[in-house]
């Protein structure tokens, strides 16, 4: 199957690009660096030419930071979507995030962004699947919630349930060969970002003093990140993943 992947140079894009090569997928890798414009939609109807599926993995940020972030999101969603109904694209999988209709986070314009591109996607007859991805076990030291230091590393005291990327990745190119449908993930079990942060620095032999600071949100401490009910929990486990992060294991 020939699938283009739309935001190929980040985190979940080039484990994404990794899997579906794994699963004998042709990948056609789109992002800023391959000469595409999310904003514009420049070069992108060319891009998809041939394309069965594509994968979006992309965060289109704004390039002026005091534009609308629901906006932006939303249009970049847009363009996307009208450039698959011109391609002919069979199925769209679009990355979100679980949980970001909870009402804790109506003030918070990356969820609000979220939503926006979901909704875009929901009023379209372009068939797609919406995959929501609970917090990735690569978000040990997000800067979202992570202030580093050379000798102290400051965590905000999130209760999530990470997954790890590359299983993400896996459930995308699964999703992108079947039947659209919508799925929540996240991973088998719940953890303290601060235990998480202090886990994969000891597993890559890095001795900094982890220290716990109070979250932005208070309902971040209280399971709103926490796997939906009807999420699939899917491995592997904080330990296992530890584990493959130690030099000896790079």
């Amino acid at each position: 199957m020939k699938i283009a992947l739309v935001g190929a140079t980040g985190t979940a894009g080039r484990a994404t690009a990794h899997a579906a090569q794994q699963a004998g997928h042709e990948v056609i890798a789109l992002s800023r660096a391959t000469g595409i414009d999310l904003h514009t939609g420049e070069g992108l109807a060319e891009a998809l030419n041939g394309a069965q599926v594509v994968i979006d993995t992309s965060n289109a940020f704004p390039a002026d930071p005091a534009a609308s972030l629901v906006d932006t999101f939303s249009d970049v969603t847009k363009t996307l979507e009208k450039a698959c109904q011109h391609a002919g694209v069979q199925h769209l999988v679009h990355l979100s995030i679980c949980n970001i209709d909870h009402p804790a986070f109506d003030d918070f314009d990356y969820y609000l962004a979220k939503r926006a591109q979901e909704k875009v996607l929901e009023d379209s007859s372009l068939p797609h699947s919406i995959v929501r991805s609970a917090q990735w076990m690569e978000f040990a030291l997000n800067p979202a919630a992570v202030t580093q230091t050379e000798t102290n590393v400051k965590v905000q005291n999130w209760l999530i349930q990470p997954i790890a990327v590359e299983t993400v990745a896996k459930v995308l190119v699964q999703t992108a060969t079947e039947s659209p449908r919508n799925r929540q993930i996240a991973g088998p079990e719940q953890i303290w970002l601060p235990e998480l942060t202090q886990t994969y620095l000891h597993a890559i032999g890095d001795r900094r003093e982890v220290s716990v600071v109070d979250p932005v949100l208070d309902a971040l401490a209280e399971g709103v990140l926490l796997a939906p009910k009807n999420a699939e929990l899917l491995g592997p486990t904080v330990a296992q993943w530890a584990e493959d992060q130690t030099p000896t294991n790079r």
